[in-house]
């Protein structure tokens, strides 16, 4: 459609939890890439992931018959930089893939799940998407031309009634574009066979399949985006407007959602958070959250680290006071992820108390801490903190700290 180069693409069996994964089998080293919100790198017209002279172009409607069709684990092979167009819609891999056949693999669907309503704006696009048991989708689309208008449809996405009511829908676009949009390199395969094509009245490029295709392809669109959730969407989304930016855009913020409901906060969510830099940011992960009550982060020892050098040469042992250090990160990751605007305060710890070390911490120990909250009283909290390497404890102490305005 855009880069107007031949591809061959075939869909190849995966491994459970392999996730879907796009290989080049026409660069060195067959590089791989997943199909994850956070390998997006261009979503200007359409999807792009990947980086360079191995990146993955148009992969939307690839990828809404792969999750329309329930699939979770899949390595698509591509031979060019962007699939096949066909004609337009999603209809011809889905096709392909039913012939093929699907089979079982061991384990459970992983899903992304919402406990609260997840809204975004992007230049027109506007999104909300709110907790549900499934996947659904309410899509509003405007533009300015007398057999579009304002189209409005809500489909509730299933394996049947994505085949049925979504799949064939065809993109589409103007003919007053094509010279500005050539001038970006895009739709350099673009044809009155790949594409629903109008003037300033009429559609050039035969009948409709329906009289709202629009809509229906923005929707098929949609749920194309929606997989780069890396996991199945279970969520009402609300989209006025729909474009690929925007439903990226809404996909980051839902993962991001998702994975704090999960307790789960990388090093990046850790950064921003805490004002802690190399070689002082002491946390590598947060495992478990219970707001005001509990957390759970680790440390990874390695012998990298920059106190190795002196404590002690030839005898590697961390200095506890560096153990109590990344304790007392992880509980200002606790206090922090309980106030308002988190990144205009910062914790000052008041007082240790208790504080006991049960045996030494050595490079390639994992420190899991645990702490609990006892006591809260305006922004004076006090903690009770345990850190452990293979479930024996190795340190201990009673904390109090305070949040206050940067």
């Amino acid at each position: 459609m855009h880069l107007g180069v031949p591809c061959r693409l075939t869909f190849q069996p995966a491994l459970a939890k392999q996730g879907i994964v796009f290989r080049r089998t026409d660069r060195p080293g067959l590089p791989r890439i997943r199909a994850h919100v956070s390998e997006v790198s261009g979503s200007e017209r359409r999807t792009q992931l990947g980086k360079g002279d191995c990146a993955v172009h148009t992969v939307e409607h690839v990828l809404a018959a792969v999750t329309g069709m329930g699939i979770d684990d899949v390595t698509i092979d591509m031979d060019g930089p962007e699939p096949p167009i066909l004609d337009g819609s999603a209809a011809p891999f889905l096709a392909a893939l039913s012939d093929a056949g699907l089979a079982s693999v061991d384990g459970e669907p992983d899903f992304l799940d919402l406990s609260e309503p997840v809204r975004i704006i992007d230049g027109a696009s506007v999104y909300e998407a709110y907790p549900a048991a499934r996947l659904e989708l309410d899509v509003t689309i405007e533009f300015p031309h007398p057999l579009i208008g304002k189209q409005s449809r809500r489909f509730t996405v299933t394996e049947e009634s994505f085949a049925s009511e979504l799949s064939r829908a065809r993109t589409f676009g103007f003919v007053h574009e094509v010279d500005a949009l050539r001038a970006k390199g895009l739709i350099k395969g673009a044809s009155l066979d790949n594409a629903v094509v109008l003037d300033d009245s009429d559609i050039l490029s035969g009948d409709l399949r329906w009289a709202d295709e629009f809509v229906r392809h923005k929707a098929m669109d949609c749920v194309g985006d929606l997989a780069l959730a890396g996991a199945r969407v279970r969520a009402r989304i609300v989209a006025v407007k729909p474009s690929h930016r925007g439903t990226v855009t809404l996909v980051r913020e839902m993962v991001k959602a998702g994975r704090k409901e999960k307790g789960m906060y990388t090093i990046e969510d850790i950064m921003k958070v805490l004002p802690h830099r190399y070689p002082f940011l002491l946390v590598d992960r947060i495992l478990e959250i219970e707001e005001k009550k509990r957390i759970v982060g680790v440390k990874n020892v390695t012998i990298n680290e920059p106190f190795f050098q002196g404590h002690f040469p030839g005898h590697p042992i961390m200095p506890g006071v560096l153990i109590i250090e990344a304790m007392a990160q992880v509980g200002g990751m606790l206090l922090m992820g309980s106030v308002e605007d988190p990144e205009s305060k910062v914790v000052y710890f008041m007082s240790l108390d208790n504080v006991k070390f049960r045996r030494p911490v050595k490079p390639g120990d994992q420190i899991r801490f645990e702490l609990q909250i006892t006591q809260i009283r305006g922004m004076v909290c006090k903690m009770r903190g345990v850190g452990k390497v293979d479930g024996e404890v190795v340190a201990e102490a009673d904390m109090a700290a305070m949040v206050r305005d940067r």
